[in-house]
């Protein structure tokens, strides 16, 4: 049975800004850390710049717990990018059966909401992955709440 979570942030930014974040890679890579640490292909500065064709791997990514612990791959594979408003990502990933992750973006009065949904079906004991996944999820949306306090990625 898959694990069903939800995260979300209200922003001061406009959804402009907002995607510019969620969809800036050095922006990506500073929300994952420190728990995290994924590899991109040098030159890709932005989910937009790649041609997406649904349901077909844009790279793969090396991901890194601390940035040091090796913890497998992702082949990273987008079903929909919709420019200021989301992407599902549905990602073959090194233990799991299932990755899918929705990020989108709201309109919030003058700012906007991000929210992310995920349901994994995880080959390590659920409860262990669950907790991760609720720490580092936890983790990204406290940075976008501090990026916004700065304005800066």
């Amino acid at each position: 049975m898959p694990i069903e979570l939800r995260f979300e942030s209200i922003l001061s930014v406009s959804p402009s800004v907002a995607w510019r974040w969620i969809t800036d890679t050095r922006c990506l890579r500073a929300e994952m850390r420190p728990l995290l640490w994924m590899s991109i292909p040098k030159g890709i500065r932005n989910l937009e710049d790649m041609k997406v064709q649904p349901g077909q791997p844009l790279f793969t990514s090396w991901l890194w717990l601390f940035g040091w612990l090796p913890m497998g791959k992702s082949r990273l594979t987008l079903l929909s990018l919709t420019p200021g408003v989301g992407f599902i990502e549905e990602s073959p990933m090194t233990g799991m059966r299932l990755w899918r992750h929705q990020r989108r973006i709201e309109v919030q009065g003058s700012g906007s909401r991000v929210i992310d949904e995920l349901s994994v079906d995880p080959l390590l004991p659920a409860l262990l992955v669950k907790a991760f996944l609720q720490l580092f999820f936890a983790s990204r949306h406290r940075v976008l709440r501090r990026r916004d306090a700065s304005q800066v990625c």
